[in-house]
């Protein structure tokens, strides 16, 4: 007999994904149309700026939102052609031209994957909180503020049509929630605008769409040191930036979500993506917060099909239905997206009563993130702002914590200065102005018991100290040190220039 244990049919069974269930099916279907819908416009946009053919934009869409479906690490997120990476790679397109833009949307992937694998993504544990909300509300500042050129110097018809999209989108959820409100408002105004011959901006007005597949191709620049030196700064900023904003909203929807997804594998996901968006002619892209926010939000997708979808959605509406597509009123899409700007928003962190309770080093934080993201237009040089103002407020109120008491000896032969703090390049900077140099007995002992050393300049600190006492015919004893500072000190004390 066969001394293995059986294996029935039902413990040999794997989970089915929950995708393959009818309602979850539904709704991410759903999704990725209305996202695919969005998408379009966007990525026309996005091409403009970054001075290629819309199908450039288009394309990266596409291979976008297809490949991250499968190697990226957060579910019902949706990464495409995106605003920040046509800013960081038009200046190379207007000099050099597509083919110099494709080779460093290549090189900018494989930036990403090596940065991916060396951890960058557990850099997003240093992000505080008030970035985080800054991050969001800067966000939705400038998907409004995209909107508002689509408002200005238009025919009076795009205003009741803009309108009655957003009544219908805050209405018809109280009807039913089966079908997304946005696309029941897309199909509703574009089908008012055709039947009744309304002329108002259309998606067909941002430019062509494509009317054939994308095929894989090597970029056309020359293979040389030279062309790798010319790309390589804007394949660096392009990985960051990529990057940056592709982790922020990969923890943003796991708040809204509640649920943990993996941003190594997220941040290894877009360079995979990217490198292959660059093979197939596509101007790269990350994740799109606005899209990620009517697919997780509005739409509420929770699983890597509707991603897909959003994708293939985007390539079938342009290529099968162009004419179609190309008949949807700019005012729909702008209703979208000026509720979705309003349901990103968290007006929680803007009222008076969470205004009066935050400490001002947390509302200084969020107002940094927020005024710098919407003056340069690029979340992630706010996020980087946000971050390093709040490392230099934490250090001054850190600093400010060490305290040092002296007790002399009753004989009065010797003096002990108790110290107490976190001892670093912030705090340890005044430490040396609390000791009477001049006035204390031949014998001075510092107890560090209650502090902690944790860098070379505390080191510093106390070697000035012990030679500005000993200048003095005066002993210093350093006594009570944990194992670490313990280590630090003795390694370091004495080799440092200029401590004496």
């Amino acid at each position: 007999m066969s001394s293995f244990p059986s294996l029935s049919p039902a413990r040999l069974r794997t989970p089915r994904p929950a995708w393959l269930s009818p309602r979850v099916a539904r709704t991410e279907i759903l999704a990725g149309l209305v996202v695919a819908l969005a998408l379009i416009p966007e990525a026309i946009s996005f091409s403009i700026i970054a001075g290629v053919d819309p199908s450039v934009g288009l394309f990266a869409s596409f291979t976008m939102a297809v490949v991250i479906s499968v190697v990226g690490g957060r579910a019902a997120m949706i990464s495409a052609s995106t605003g920040a990476i046509a800013l960081v790679v038009a200046p190379l397109a207007r000099e050099y031209g597509l083919g110099h833009l494709i080779a460093a949307v290549v090189l900018g992937g494989v930036f990403q994957v090596l940065l991916g694998s060396l951890g960058v993504a557990r850099l997003m544990r240093f992000i505080p909180r008030s970035v985080m909300v800054g991050f969001v509300n800067a966000l939705a500042i400038l998907i409004f503020m995209a909107q508002v050129p689509e408002l200005v110097d238009v025919p009076w018809a795009v205003y009741p049509l803009f309108a009655g999209g957003l009544v219908l989108m805050m209405l018809f959820p109280r009807i039913t929630k089966a079908v997304p409100a946005p696309l029941v408002a897309i199909v509703a105004l574009t089908g008012l605008t055709v039947a009744a011959g309304i002329a108002v901006p259309t998606v067909g007005d941002k430019g062509g769409l494509p009317s054939s597949l994308p095929t894989p191709g090597v970029p056309d620049v020359p293979f040389t040191v030279d062309t790798l030196a010319l790309i390589a700064p804007y394949a660096l900023a392009f990985a960051l930036v990529g990057l940056m904003e592709s982790l922020m909203t990969a923890k943003l929807v796991d708040d809204i979500t509640d649920t943990h997804s993996n941003k190594t594998r997220e941040a290894i996901g877009q360079g995979v993506a990217n490198v292959v968006t660059g093979f197939f002619g596509g101007m790269g892209g990350c994740a799109m917060i606005g899209q990620t926010m009517i697919n997780v939000k509005t739409a509420g997708a929770r699983t890597r099909l509707s991603t897909f979808l959003a994708g293939v959605f985007l390539l079938v509406l342009c290529l099968a239905l162009g004419p179609v597509v190309s008949d949807i009123p700019m005012a729909a899409l702008v209703a979208v997206m000026v509720l979705v700007a309003f349901a990103t928003f968290d007006w929680h962190s803007v009222a008076p009563g969470t205004l009066k309770r935050m400490p001002a080093g947390e509302i200084t934080v969020m107002v940094v993130t927020v005024a710098v993201v919407v003056v340069t237009h690029n979340l992630a040089v706010g996020v980087v702002a946000g971050s390093l103002t709040a490392m230099v407020l934490f250090a001054r109120r850190v600093a400010h914590l060490v305290e040092v008491t002296a007790a002399i000896d009753p004989d009065g032969g010797q003096v002990v200065y108790a110290v107490t703090g976190e001892l670093f390049f912030a705090s340890s900077n005044d430490l040396v102005y609390q000791f009477d140099y001049t006035g204390d007995p031949d014998s001075v002992v510092i107890d560090l018991t209650d502090a902690h050393i944790w860098d070379a300049s505390t080191v510093a600190a106390l070697d000035a100290i012990t030679t500005k006492y000993e200048a003095r015919g005066k002993t210093v004893e350093i006594v009570g040190l944990n194992k670490r500072s313990a280590t630090m000190h003795r390694r370091l004390s004495g080799e440092l220039a200029g401590s004496h």
